[in-house]
């Protein structure tokens, strides 16, 4: 019987999840081009953490060694948001989300490599499943958007990638000093990119240095506060009551949540076809069935 500590915790979990949901809507919302955009949100992140007398003192403990294979995974996810974004700017929330919800298909492949750990032939039997839903997204979107759809492809394969090397490395620092130290190399990152954008990724490619009006300034703290350290903070409270199996179920919901906050608030159903749809529920079926394939895998010792 689940006690009161478990049902506060799944409810702050899918709250968190739901928050997450926002950033596609808020990233549409802003009118600042992709590159920018990140690299306020990161630096505005940064910015919160550094008032934090704790972080400070993580990083004082941190070897060289560790310290640099965090930053390193900062800059893969300073090119996951650049690419998440530049997905919902070349299309738009929902195809964002919906390339997002391929990152576990990319994850069963990759995982194993850099984690270290054994293949699991039934995961990739699940890329085979949601290929069609694929092919069918693909189709239901407008000629125009069919960019966006390889960046957000990309974007998906990023999360892979530095999720893979997070999972490596956690337990080495605090959450939180992690998140500073990620995020503010990935601030880094995108500065020393930005001149090369326009040869590296042309579609994505803006002036860095661009100051938000007053509009994408609001929305930027509410991206930066509301939408990643507050869920980041709750969902470090709700784990201590939840099982991984759980979490990774209620996260599977977040292009869920994308896809309908864009059709309340972006009327974006006009944009796309019934095949979209359907496309995106045959990715969505293989998504929540990645974690029952992988419910009874041995958990990991320390």
């Amino acid at each position: 019987m689940a006690t009161n500590e478990h049902r506060k915790a799944l409810l702050q979990i899918h709250f968190c999840v739901l928050l997450w949901g926002i950033t596609a809507i808020l990233g549409k919302l802003i009118t600042l081009p992709a590159l920018p955009l990140v690299w306020w949100r990161m630096l505005l992140v940064v910015a919160m953490l550094a008032l934090l007398p704790r972080v400070w003192r993580g990083l004082s403990t941190l070897s060289p060694k560790v310290a640099l294979g965090y930053a390193g995974i900062g800059a893969l996810v300073a090119l996951h948001w650049l690419t998440f974004y530049g997905s919902v700017k070349l299309a738009n929330a929902s195809v964002a989300a919906t390339c997002i919800a391929l990152a576990p298909v990319f994850t069963s492949v990759i995982e194993p490599w850099i984690a270290r750990r054994p293949f699991q032939m039934k995961e990739l039997a699940l890329g085979i499943v949601v290929l069609p839903g694929v092919a069918l997204v693909v189709g239901g979107v407008p000629d125009g958007m069919r960019l966006g759809v390889a960046v957000g492809a990309l974007s998906a394969l990023l999360v892979a990638v530095f999720g893979s090397f997070n999972k490596r490395m956690v337990g080495h620092a605090d959450p939180l000093t992690v998140t500073g130290l990620e995020l503010g190399a990935g601030v880094l990152t995108l500065t020393l990119l930005a001149p090369a954008m326009p040869v590296l990724l042309p579609a994505l490619a803006s002036d860095l240095w661009v100051l938000p009006n007053l509009h994408d300034g609001l929305l930027l703290l509410a991206l930066s506060g509301l939408c990643t350290l507050l869920p980041f903070a709750l969902a470090l409270v709700a784990l201590r009551h939840l099982s991984a199996y759980t979490v990774q179920l209620v996260t599977n919901l977040e292009p869920v949540y994308a896809i309908v906050l864009a059709m309340l608030f972006l009327r974006e159903q006009h944009e796309l076809t019934p095949q979209f749809y359907l496309g995106v529920a045959i990715i969505l079926g293989g998504v929540f069935l990645h974690p029952l394939l992988n419910r009874r895998r041995p958990a990991a010792t320390a």
